[in-house]
């Protein structure tokens, strides 16, 4: 892979941080990516941005930090993005299994190779508590750095330098040739409609109690990640709940 080609293909990952509470956290995030070759990152509701401390602590990054975009919310953050990758300190119980950072690393060179329109998001939580199972379950993939049991204390900018280290690494491995899709991969906007038109056709089947729901979306959310399914197939899914909604009454349909 060319030096050109290389920096295009880091240019579509992005780094998101979500709830940061130290500016000076979010400028050493930026000199961590820079020094690896990425340059796009977003801010989820941090405390205090822009800020001096920030453009301290980022040694000359300071260029990336002037085209940082700011989000209310971790849905906004990375609607474009065809997956979205969360970090946790935590090993949860959870479906999804956690994965280092190098084994995640290592699948993405094929997947963006495959299209060109793909983007992957890398998502940190805040410095003390991380992600909540709310952000979580926006994200495909869990990402764990295996670290000390015993010391387990990673710097914010520490994680994301170590996941930026093994991006740089897995990309420069050299040209991937990889099949033509049958179908680019779906957005995280389109994944999240889907999942508002699941509950909804369960809620008018009366499969699902809105007032007392359980965990049965998120259950079937972590079902659906695991698939991966690409475009065409979201669509499929939303056809067949509006046929359904169509069949339950016609005051039900797609919202």
């Amino acid at each position: 892979m060319t030096t050109a080609d290389l920096t295009h293909t880091l240019s579509r990952i992005r780094v998101v941080l979500v709830g940061t509470t130290h500016p000076g956290n979010i400028g050493s995030a930026a000199r961590a990516m820079k020094t690896m070759g990425l340059q796009d990152l977003a801010l989820v509701g941090p405390r205090h941005f822009p800020h001096d401390d920030a453009t301290a602590m980022s040694s000359g990054a300071d260029d990336l930090l002037g085209r940082v975009r700011v989000f209310d919310s971790l849905p906004a953050a990375i609607a474009d993005c065809s997956l979205a990758i969360g970090a946790s300190a935590r090993l949860r119980s959870t479906a999804v299994p956690p994965r280092p950072p190098r084994a995640i690393a290592e699948d993405l060179p094929a997947m963006l190779a495959a299209d060109d329109d793909a983007r992957v998001a890398f998502v940190f939580g805040r410095e003390k508590s991380g992600l909540t199972n709310a952000e979580l379950d926006h994200c495909r993939w869990l990402l764990h750095v295996p670290t000390n049991p015993d010391y387990m204390s990673l710097n914010l900018a520490m994680a994301v330098q170590v996941v930026a280290y093994e991006l740089r690494l897995a990309f420069m491995g050299g040209a991937v040739e990889a099949a033509e899709p049958a179908s680019p991969p779906a957005t995280q906007a389109a994944v999240e409609n889907l999942f508002t038109h699941l509950e909804q056709t369960l809620i008018d089947i009366e499969f699902l109690d809105p007032d007392n729901p359980r965990l049965l979306m998120r259950r079937l959310r972590r079902l659906l990640h695991r698939a991966e399914p690409d475009a065409d197939e979201v669509n499929i899914l939303r056809g067949i709940l509006t046929a359904v909604q169509k069949r339950v009454g016609p005051e039900s349909g797609s919202r």
